[in-house]
C-alpha cells in the first residue's frame, strides 16, 4: 500500500460502515477517528456517544480521552453515565458499539483482563470497563484491531466479553440482547461471520493478499464464499482524515505547552 499508511486504511474501512443517522457509542483512538471521518463525508447526522456522557457531540478535533471538554462543549447534551447504560444501551437505542481488545479469537470473544493465567497472569490488563454491555446489548458491534497470531488466538486466556461464545447459534440462546459483532477490522481487510457464526474473510484491502492475512491470524482462517477488494481510501477521506487529525496535534499540542508557558 503506497500513498497511505494501514492505519489509515483502516480508518476509512470503519468509516464507511457506518450509516447516516445510526447511534454509535464510540470509543478513544482509530474508533473515534473512524466515526468523525464519517460525519464529516457520508454520515453528517451520526449520533455519537462516549461514555463520559456526552450525546450527539460533534468535536472539532479527535479527543484525548473520554473526559476531554471538547467533547461536552459540542454535545447536544451531558448525562450520566449510569443512563447512558440504563436508557440507552441497555435499552436497544445503540446501533453500534465498537470494541477492541488484546486478544479475540474466531467466534468474536473478547479479552481484556489477562494474558496467561487469571491467578498468576504474565500481563493484567485494563479490564472490561464497559465492553462487556456494549457486546450484550448494542444491535451489532465493530471491532478494530490489529491483527497478529498474539492478538487473533484460537483460543482466549480469559473471556472479558462475549461475542458469539462457542458459535453455532449459542449467542442467540443466551440472554444478550444485542446481535453480536458484524465485522472485525483489521489491518489486512475485514472479518464477518458466517452461519456458523465464526469470522471469515471477507473483504481484503489493495496490496494484501489471502496468504497474508491467514498468517496473520492464529487460527485456520477460512473466507466467505466472494472476496472482496476494498477500494484504496479516496482524496477526499483522506484529504478530512489528514486535516482532522492535524487540527487535533495543534490543539492538543497548545493545551499542553501553551505559548505563554511553552515548558
Amino acid at each position: 500500500m503506497s500513498g497511505y499508511s494501514r492505519d489509515e486504511m483502516m480508518t476509512v474501512a470503519a468509516a464507511r460502515q457506518l450509516r447516516d443517522g445510526q447511534v454509535c457509542f464510540v470509543g478513544i483512538g482509530l474508533p473515534s477517528a473512524a466515526c468523525n471521518l464519517a460525519r464529516l463525508t457520508h454520515a453528517p447526522e451520526l449520533v455519537l456517544i462516549y461514555e463520559s456522557g456526552t450525546i450527539g457531540t460533534r468535536p472539532d478535533v479527535l479527543p484525548l480521552s473520554i473526559g476531554d471538554g471538547n467533547l461536552a462543549e459540542t454535545a447536544d447534551c451531558v448525562i450520566p453515565l449510569p443512563e447512558v447504560f440504563s436508557y440507552l444501551l441497555q435499552a436497544g437505542r445503540v446501533d453500534v458499539g465498537f470494541l477492541g481488545a488484546a486478544q479475540i479469537d474466531r467466534f468474536g470473544n473478547l479479552n481484556s483482563t489477562v494474558i496467561g493465567d487469571y491467578a498468576a497472569p504474565k500481563t493484567r490488563l485494563p479490564g472490561a470497563g464497559g465492553a462487556c454491555e456494549i457486546a450484550a446489548h448494542a444491535k451489532s458491534t465493530f471491532i478494530v484491531a490489529k491483527a497478529t497470531p498474539r492478538s487473533f488466538v484460537s483460543e482466549l486466556d480469559f473471556r472479558t466479553s462475549a461475542g458469539f461464545m462457542s458459535g453455532n447459534g449459542e449467542r442467540k440462546k443466551s440472554a444478550a440482547t444485542g446481535a453480536g459483532p458484524t465485522v472485525v477490522i483489521t489491518d489486512f481487510g475485514l472479518l464477518a461471520p458466517r452461519d456458523d457464526d465464526e469470522l471469515a474473510l471477507i473483504a481484503l484491502y489493495e496490496g494484501m493478499d489471502l496468504p497474508q492475512a491467514r498468517s496473520m491470524v492464529g487460527w485456520d482462517l477460512q473466507c466467505h464464499d466472494s472476496v472482496a477488494t476494498l477500494a484504496a481510501p479516496s482524496d477526499t477521506e483522506l484529504e478530512i482524515l489528514r486535516a482532522l487529525q492535524s487540527r487535533t496535534r495543534d490543539a492538543h499540542r497548545t493545551r499542553i505547552f501553551p505559548k505563554d508557558n511553552p515548558a
